[in-house]
Formats: C-alpha cells, structure tokens, sequence
C-alpha cells in the first residue's frame, strides 16, 4: 500500500478477504457450532458488538498518542472495519474468501459507487502488485497519501474527524466517538446488503 497509495483501499480490500475471509469463515462455523440455532443476524449482532469494541478502543489510543497515533488509527479502523464486513458476510452465508467480497468492501466502505468501479479499480491494484514487484515505485508523501485513502475507507470524511482526535483533553473522547460512529454506520450498511444477499 505504501508503493501504491493511490490504491490503498484496493490493495487492503484485497489482501483482508486473502488474509481475513479464511478465519471470517471458520469464526461463523465454530460459533454456530457452540450456538446450534442461531440466526444469522444474531451472530451478524455479535460481529458488529465485537468489532465496535475493538474500533472504539483504537480510536481512544489514538486520542492518547495524538497525531502519530491518529495517522496509524487510520490504517487500523479501515482494518478492523474490513474484518467486520467480511465476519458479517460469513454470518450471511456469504462465502468471505470469494472475489466479490474486495468489491463488497469497497462498495460498503463507499470508496467507489459501484460494484463495477470497484472491480475495475482491484484489477488495476492487482496489476500494480505485480509489477510492483519488477519496479521500485518511491513517492514524496506517501504516508500522507496513504492516511487519507485509508481515511476515506474508514469513513472518517472529513480531515478535522482525524484531526478531532488530537485535541488536547478530548482526544481520547472524540477518537472513540469517530471510530465507534464510523464503525456502526458501516456494519448497519453491512448488514442490510448480506441480509438481502
């Protein structure tokens, strides 16, 4: 991501569901095997509970460390926002190791409009991981680039809901609170496009 910042999203949407899918998968099996009978948007209610948490308590460390700990929080929501996505599918049904779940991602986090866009952006970012690997790619301001795409993903809008985070004495309020917001808006928008396949 930090050769190709441009398409950070793309290339986390791309690597959660390579990396993540797979224990996404095996969290809805082994909990509906503990749990006989629980519907899906029961365990879809215990993801969103899960991640949430995890969410809020990045954004509170991130309101302690201050602008360093706001530049890495962003990398670490859009993460922990993509392993809730794909633990939602999972409780869906909804194969999270598939293709079309980097898509999902990029769609619900609302880095792209369209599903089509999408698919043609993660193209682009799987072309560019390949050739990454013939060509050295050595940007000025890459980790500015990068936090702000990774920013976009997270939900976090507006520069000053980062920023927000480095306010002295509230920074550990208001860095749970962004996170926490961004975080239900993007498990409610979840929910509804696994529930409705």
């Amino acid at each position: 991501m930090k050769a190709d910042p441009q398409y950070a999203p793309e290339h986390l949407a791309l690597e959660a569901v390579r990396g993540l899918g797979p224990e996404a998968a095996e969290w809805a099996a082994r909990t509906r095997a503990e749990r006989p009978g629980i519907t899906p948007d029961e365990l879809a209610a215990l993801a969103v509970r899960h991640f949430t948490t995890l969410a809020r308590l990045s954004g509170a460390i991130s309101g302690v460390a201050g602008l360093p700990g706001a530049v890495v929080d962003v990398g670490v929501l859009a993460w922990t926002q993509a392993r809730m996505v794909l633990h939602i599918a999972a409780a869906y049904d909804a194969d999270p190791s598939a293709g079309e779940r980097a898509t999902d991602l990029l769609v619900l986090q609302k880095v792209h409009k369209v599903a089509g866009t999408a698919r043609t952006a993660l193209g682009v970012a799987a072309g560019r991981e390949r050739a990454g690997r013939l060509f050295s790619d050595r940007q000025g301001g890459t980790v500015i680039k990068l936090s702000l795409r990774l920013a976009q993903m997270a939900g976090v809008r507006a520069a000053r809901k980062v920023f927000a985070k480095v306010v002295p004495g509230a920074g550990v309020i208001l860095g749970t609170w962004v996170n926490s917001a961004a975080t239900k808006d993007l498990a409610k928008r979840s929910r509804q496009h696994f529930r409705n396949g």
